[in-house]
């Protein structure tokens, strides 16, 4: 087996370098992203190198309270950043938002430790357990933020229709299924192209990263198709989660919609 190569810090700046291409088409263009740039690069370093520390440790002392506790920190922010996402809000989005991510994520994380990996690795193993979990939230996160702003702006636009069918006697279901079909369908489309060009197109970054580091190609392989449908099943399962309870939300038990519930963020800030 190869083994992988070692970077200096050297080897490192030199590929930073390359942002100075981004800087150049921003200076020629007069784009004014410099400052932007410079931002996002520092903080890129920062981020990373934080991370990699806060790894280096947890790999070393391998003990269930702090794994577990890393894996909740990932999760809560996942779950608050497609939060903020949405340009409407409601009452009670917040625990939506997180219910959403936390039981798709760690449940399709649960499978993958305990029926997948199992014999392999203790369950808590953070070698496996907090790369898995990054790279289903991460693709979760994105699910659930296009179905709920989906949604919501389903309802939004659609309310005429919507309570013209209530009115004629619709069930809340009835009323709401197109537009939640709609929301699920842009959901699911991203991870869907994904999964139709994968190896094809483009190799995903986690067997990218493995073929780098030696890595024999066919155990690449099948570890990014774990990946792939860990991640399809994670992203379907939080769409519809957030989804329907948006749904149960703004639909009262009495097939009533309440429209006046949606909110644009900037209009719930401004009467708090």
């Amino acid at each position: 087996m190869k083994s992988y190569v070692e970077l200096s810090a050297l080897q490192v700046g030199a590929a930073a370098l390359l942002i100075l291409v981004n800087a150049a088409i921003s200076l020629a263009l007069r784009l004014r992203l410099e400052r932007s740039l410079l931002i996002a690069s520092v903080r890129t370093i920062l981020q990373l190198l934080l991370i990699g520390l806060v790894l280096q440790w947890v790999f070393r002392v391998e003990q269930i309270i702090i794994v577990v506790a890393l894996l909740s920190i990932m999760t809560g922010i996942a779950g608050y950043t497609a939060f903020t996402r949405s340009a409407h809000a409601y009452t009670g989005m917040l625990l939506d938002t997180m219910v959403a991510v936390w039981a798709s994520s760690w449940f399709v994380l649960a499978f993958a430790m305990f029926a997948v990996l199992q014999g392999s690795r203790s369950w808590h193993d953070p070698q496996y357990a907090i790369p898995l979990l990054g790279m289903i939230l991460g693709n979760t996160l994105n699910g659930i933020t296009l179905g709920l702003a989906g949604v919501l702006d389903g309802f939004r636009s659609g309310r005429d229709q919507i309570e013209t069918l209530l009115t004629l006697g619709a069930t809340r279901w009835e009323a709401a299924r197109a537009s939640i079909q709609k929301a699920l369908t842009t959901a699911m489309t991203p991870i869907i192209n994904s999964m139709m060009v994968v190896g094809i197109v483009s190799l995903p970054g986690m067997m990218t990263g493995q073929l780098l580091s030696g890595v024999e190609p066919m155990e690449t392989v099948k570890y990014q198709i774990v990946i792939m449908f860990l991640i399809a099943s994670a992203t379907a399962l939080g769409s519809v989660g957030v989804v329907l309870l948006a749904y149960r939300r703004l639909f009262n038990r009495h097939h009533q919609f309440r429209y006046d519930a949606i909110r644009r963020r900037d209009e719930r800030r401004t009467r708090e």
